[in-house]
């Protein structure tokens, strides 16, 4: 599967199975982060889940494809793996440690918002449309509801809010590195990108290992089977499938369909969340999920509405 197949066309049945993964296995992810940074420290766990990832699709790709990457070609992988995987899911790692799986899940659906904003104030300098600025606006009203004190005297938040606020940041740099991917000059191999992300996401995170003190705590003898599992469906599931499938969408699809898969994630891992981890589910968090899946909705659906009303006129 190489980047010349975007010439074309994709094949139906390959889009169809491309989108499927990216919304059910991703929304799968947060569960799985939970339950890995239960029993082990954040940022090495994650090293090592893209280190593997990356290696075995990089000898898979170099094998298939005989395609030598350049110096411009690492540079870009290195700019895309920082923001997507360091910074994005880095964060996700970490916060996982303090909010709930189905809880992060929504701050982090509101990544198409940020896709918004950032193409109004980036290069682009792209005038966001009457739907999209109101999908802005809803969407992260319902971000508002999950981190917004829960009355006068508790005062206490569904999500904490430093939690909420690396989310956020994460969720900001993930939107960034899909815009900068978008145009990068990345290995015609669509197999070969990813791979060359996760690696250099991989070191980045080894050495923010290294000062978290990650190193020091970990203890592969007191490590529970259930953070092992978790890394391995983390590897094979989110990284080998869920990652390279966004990455190949990202380059043959719009960013708008691509982004719909953040108003599915927020379903799936709410529902693992509570049926499968115990999570609680108040009814604040179940109207921020409406709330927040309707503005992401509003927002993919803008360029929709938008032709209609060109052809209405």
């Amino acid at each position: 599967m190489t980047a010349s197949a975007s010439a074309a066309p994709p094949p139906r049945a390959l889009l169809v199975a491309a989108f499927a993964t990216i919304y059910v296995v991703w929304g799968s992810t947060y569960l799985a982060i939970r339950w890995l940074v239960e029993g082990a420290p954040p940022f090495l766990m994650a090293s090592i889940r893209f280190a593997i990832a990356g290696g075995l699709l990089f000898a898979w790709s170099r094998w298939r494809s005989g395609e030598r990457p350049t110096g411009a070609h690492w540079r870009n992988a290195a700019v895309v793996g920082a923001l997507l995987l360091f910074v994005g899911n880095g964060a996700v790692s970490w916060a996982s440690q303090r909010v709930p799986s189905s809880l992060a899940s929504l701050v982090i659906s509101a990544t198409p918002l940020w896709l918004v904003i950032l193409q109004r104030v980036g290069p682009l300098q792209r005038q966001p449309t009457v739907a999209e600025l109101g999908g802005v606006v809803i969407g992260l009203a319902g971000v508002a509801l999950l981190v917004w004190p829960t009355g006068h005297q508790t005062g206490v938040p569904l999500v904490d809010p430093v939690g909420a606020i690396v989310l956020l940041i994460g969720c900001l740099s993930w939107a960034a590195g899909s815009l900068y991917a978008r145009s990068a000059a990345l290995p015609r191999t669509a197999t070969m990108g990813p791979a060359m992300q996760m690696l250099c996401a991989s070191v980045l995170l080894f050495g923010l290992a290294a000062v978290h003190g990650d190193l020091q705590r970990f203890d592969v003898r007191a490590t529970p089977a259930s953070a092992w599992w978790s890394l391995l469906y983390l590897i094979v599931a989110g990284s080998l499938l869920g990652f390279t499938a966004f990455s190949w969408l990202m380059r043959v699809a719009s960013p708008t369909l691509v982004g719909t898969y953040a108003y599915v994630n927020p379903v799936v891992a709410v529902l693992l969340g509570v049926l499968l981890g115990g999570e609680a589910l108040p009814p604040r968090a179940v109207l921020a999920t409406v709330v927040i899946v309707s503005g992401v909705a509003l927002v993919s659906m803008a360029p929709w509405l938008a032709a209609r009303r060109r052809v209405a006129v």
